[in-house]
């Protein structure tokens, strides 16, 4: 018999859990029409990267690594689901607290997101309207519902789960199709040839090697490090790059400048300040591009500005030593990457490649700003956060196969070394506590790109231990001393377990 009777705490916290992901999903709709960035969720998370302290920040990074971004975002979507669940079940006997805790939320990702970089008051209007729909619905509860019967109950659950998951479809629809996407943009650009095209390594810049990596990394494989919760979507028909501080004349670029110019293309490896001994936080990428040099010398350099500050549009910074961009080596703005232009998560439409420097006071992705100023004069992100200042990369090489098992026999040994900008001069293998072995090497063509190495080893049935070092192109053979990624990147030499069968 279907009666009726006051709903239970359990059932009014489910009614304020489903309300507040119907807010939720309809905020993050909102947003991804109009600024991906100020969705409530990438707005929250955004702030607490930029407030938690560094100690903290440092352990979580360590913990999970490149799962930290991910992890955050789910745990704050956790938190506020429990949030909602305990503002139902509060709305229950005290409803204007429960009113008061909505609307201290909604302003709460109202601040959070109007105070990112990048964003203006407008940004406000996802989580409003998240707060404004979770207020709304409960509202609803409370005056149709929670009087009722169970059947006209799971009505109402299912009407606002229903909304709710409406609103996350047409997020994902919107993101893609909608005025916030920008695949459409980049599908429509058609890269020039280069006016200088990359010299190509050789004959043998690839052993023929399963488990090796290869000479380019694939767009789809490249690491991805940045502190973007949500990507910037830039739209490249506004875009401009503006070069300012202590120069004779700013200037300001568009896309349709940047194709105009000549345009160099060049091999070059990036690699990743949190990279650990032997970690996959590297890899090598044919970029196509106009020359920073070339760029920044039509703005009129000021001798004594001794640091390149680049800004993205999300409002990260890095800062580079401006005699590194004017001393021959390949500095670039780039535009294409692998024979396609830039992609979303690398930077579109245009990113800093910088040859010998850790991306960290390099690589700044959807590039926006060049200043010319001082290291004294200021601190780009990642240097306020307990990094150092800019440090060559220092020299790394990796083990890629065998990784853990091996047939006894000839047993091929392969990987990868870099010391861009300085480049590898020769690479050894050490099985347990024997003596190093010489390693062949892959033909390369400048100094700014890893290279790969090969071994044949005679391997005995067993348990052993294989080691790689490296030696740079200025004759510097990579240190054995192990340090941590922090403050200037790690340090050591690249073991593995292998059991032989």
């Amino acid at each position: 018999m279907n009666t009726t009777q006051p709903a239970s705490p359990r059932a009014w916290g489910v009614a304020g859990l489903l309300a507040t992901l119907a807010g939720l999903a309809v905020g993050h709709l909102v947003a991804a029409f109009a600024a991906p960035r100020a969705a409530p969720l990438s707005a929250l998370s955004d702030t607490v990267i930029a407030v938690v302290p560094l100690e903290v920040s440092h352990w979580f990074i360590d913990l999970v690594g490149t799962l930290d971004k991910p992890l955050l975002v789910l745990g704050l979507a956790v938190a506020v689901a429990v949030a909602g669940y305990s503002i139902g079940r509060l709305w229950r006997t005290r409803p204007w607290p429960a009113r008061a805790a909505v609307l201290a939320f909604a302003l709460i990702g109202a601040a959070a997101a109007v105070t990112r970089p990048g964003l203006g008051a407008g940004a406000a209007v996802p989580s409003l309207l998240a707060g404004a729909v979770a207020l709304a619905g409960l509202q609803w509860w409370a005056s149709r519902f929670s009087e009722r019967s169970e059947t006209g109950r799971r009505g109402f659950l299912a009407a606002v789960g229903g909304v709710a998951a409406a609103a996350v479809a047409a997020s994902w629809w919107a993101g893609r199709v909608g005025p916030a996407a920008v695949e459409a943009d980049r599908d429509a650009l058609t890269l020039p040839e280069p006016d200088v095209p990359a010299v190509e390594p050789g004959p043998v810049a690839e052993f023929e090697q399963g488990g090796l990596s290869t000479y380019l990394t694939p767009n789809g494989d490249f690491y991805r490090i940045d502190t973007a919760i949500t990507v910037p979507r830039v739209d490249v028909d506004t875009w401009t790059l503006r070069v300012h501080g202590m120069v004779d004349r700013e200037r300001t670029y568009t896309m349709d400048d940047l194709l105009g110019r000549e345009l160099i293309e060049r091999d070059i490896t990036l690699c990743c300040v949190s990279n650990q001994v032997g970690g996959d936080l590297v890899g090598n990428a044919r970029w196509l591009g106009v020359s920073l040099a070339d760029l920044l010398a039509e703005s009129g350099v000021d001798p004594g500005a001794d640091q390149l500050v680049s800004r993205s549009t999300d409002g990260w910074t890095a800062g580079s030593p401006t005699d590194l961009v004017f001393d021959g080596r390949d500095a670039m703005i780039a535009i294409g990457m692998n024979g396609s232009p830039l992609p979303v998560d690398h930077g579109w439409p245009a990113r800093l490649v910088i040859p010998g420097l850790y991306g960290y006071v390099s690589a700044t992705k959807w590039l926006t700003e060049l200043e010319l100023t001082t290291f004294d004069a200021y601190d780009a992100y990642w240097i306020t956060r307990g990094w150092s200042t800019p440090r060559p990369i220092k020299t790394q090489s990796r083990i890629d196969t065998p990784r853990s098992k091996a047939d006894s026999g000839t047993v091929v040994v392969a990987g990868v070394a870099w010391a861009q900008h300085r480049g590898i001069s020769a690479v050894e293998l050490r099985v347990d506590d024997g003596e190093w072995l010489p390693c062949r090497l892959s033909d390369v063509a400048t100094t700014d790109t890893w290279r790969q190495w090969l071994v044949e080893w005679d391997a005995e049935p067993g348990d052993h231990t294989l080691t790689v070092r490296a030696t740079d192109g200025d004759g510097n053979p990579q240190t054995s001393e192990v340090q941590g990624v922090i403050p200037d990147g790690a340090t050591g030499l690249h073991s593995v377990e292998v059991t032989v069968g």
